[in-house]
């Protein structure tokens, strides 16, 4: 399977599960602070990095392993990025249909951004281990704390949706990664 291709399956899965909980939560989420969801995104990538240090998913109290993980990573990114996107509010304010449209538009964009960079970087993605993506996660986080904390005001660094956008395409490299496993 071509890159492309194999985005696409992997943000099939994570879509098949953020409209499961549209279905059930509906937007509840629109509550969220882009704040929030970083550190939403925080702990579900220290997670798999302990997991990771601890031996794997055998190493897991509450029987979830690293995969779901890395979608919930993603899923998240993408809230994020419809968030900053959107006014904040205090209420659920879109439809199933909508948070929907929202999702996929922003899939669009990240994919754009990864198959760009992947043709600068010569699927370089493909030689790196899922550790490393665990890392660069975990510094994208940081990177966008520290951002959020500047209330955005940087000098020369890209914006927290940037950031979202590549914890998204990490995240999805490890999907792809771990289900050819």
């Amino acid at each position: 399977m071509t890159t492309e291709q194999q985005f696409d399956a992997a943000m099939q899965r994570c879509r098949a599960l953020y409209a499961k909980k549209l279905h059930d939560y509906g937007a509840a989420w629109r509550v969220l602070r882009a704040s929030s969801l970083t550190d939403q995104i925080y702990i579900k990538a220290k997670r798999i990095r302990e997991l990771q240090c601890l031996g794997g998913e055998s190493a897991s109290a509450v029987g979830e392993g690293i995969l779901p993980e890395f979608i919930g990573i993603i899923n998240y990114g993408i809230i994020g990025l419809i968030q900053l996107a959107l006014p904040s509010t205090c209420a659920v304010d879109l439809t199933e249909t909508e948070a929907l449209e929202h999702y996929d538009r922003h899939v669009a964009e990240i994919r754009a951004l990864l198959l760009a960079k992947n043709h600068d970087y010569g699927e370089a993605w493909r030689d790196m281990r899922v550790s490393s993506y665990v890392d660069l996660i975990l510094m994208k986080i940081l990177r966008t704390k520290q951002i959020e904390d500047l209330d955005g005001a940087t000098l020369v660094s890209e914006g927290i949706d940037a950031n979202y956008m590549d914890m998204v395409n990490y995240s999805v490299f490890a999907v792809i990664k771990l289900t050819e496993e």
